[in-house]
């Protein structure tokens, strides 16, 4: 059974940071790339950062210099470290595992940034 679990998302303000991560299990961690998705209130589902399974990290334009995808394959987990938070931030952001056409989803982390 797959499983993919976020956690450290919460109420920030303007200017602050938090570390999201999405701890794997069920899959060959190694062999996936992860990504970070967000979905605000009334928009689309948007990819923000995104890093291979040999490491090559990609970000949203909109997040670039303040937002850094990691993985730590010895422990199954996916990081997103996230600075110099916006309110336009605010989403519930969601881990994807992918390969080829294969894709599980977390249950998303609730991030809030206040003004």
């Amino acid at each position: 059974q797959v499983q993919l679990v976020e956690s450290g998302g919460g109420l920030v303000q303007a200017g602050g940071s938090l570390r999201l991560s999405c701890a794997a299990s069920g899959i060959i961690f190694s062999t996936y790339a992860m990504n970070w998705y967000r979905q605000a209130p009334g928009k689309q589902r948007e990819l923000v950062a995104e890093i291979t399974s040999g490491g090559t990290t990609n970000l949203a334009d909109s997040v670039k210099g303040r937002f850094t995808i990691s993985r730590d394959n010895a422990k199954t987990t996916a990081y997103l470290q996230m600075n110099s938070l916006k309110p336009e931030d605010t989403a519930v952001y969601y881990c994807n595992a992918q390969k080829s056409v294969v894709n599980y989803w977390g249950q998303g982390t609730q991030v809030t940034v206040s003004s």
